[in-house]
């Protein structure tokens, strides 16, 4: 699987942008996805998931209702929505997928994935 991520630029504070996630393999539509972020100078952190054991979203505490997930079949994407951004959500972020069962429980652990995107930069500053 081979994904590229896309959609990330500089928005100002309060902003919105939407991250896509596309597979230029096989069909998304039964991964588990999951969304990662690295800041500079800090460790790569979890954002959020689709887990493909019970369809649910789950996201981390920082993301706080800001965040959704949006899935495009057609278009073999996923897609993270980002709402009402700050500066301290400036970060590269990272897409991945879990080919076999992604468990929500277990979604924030990187080694859960089986494939990651290249990064797209999200840089919020006015």
């Amino acid at each position: 699987v081979q994904l590229q991520a896309s959609g990330g630029g500089l928005v100002p504070p309060g902003g919105s942008l939407r991250l896509s996630c596309q597979s230029s393999g096989p069909s998304m539509t039964t991964f588990g996805i999951g969304w990662f972020r690295q800041a500079p100078g800090k460790e790569r952190e979890w954002v959020g998931c689709i887990s493909n054991k019970d369809g649910r979203p789950y996201f981390a505490d920082f993301v706080k209702g800001r965040f959704t997930f949006v899935r495009n079949t057609f278009k073999n994407s996923a897609y993270l929505q980002m709402n009402s951004l700050s500066p301290e959500d400036t970060a590269v972020y990272y897409c991945a997928v879990d080919k076999g069962l992604l468990d929500g429980m277990d979604c924030s652990d990187p080694d859960e994935y089986d494939a990651w995107g290249q990064g797209t930069l999200v840089t919020v500053s006015s």
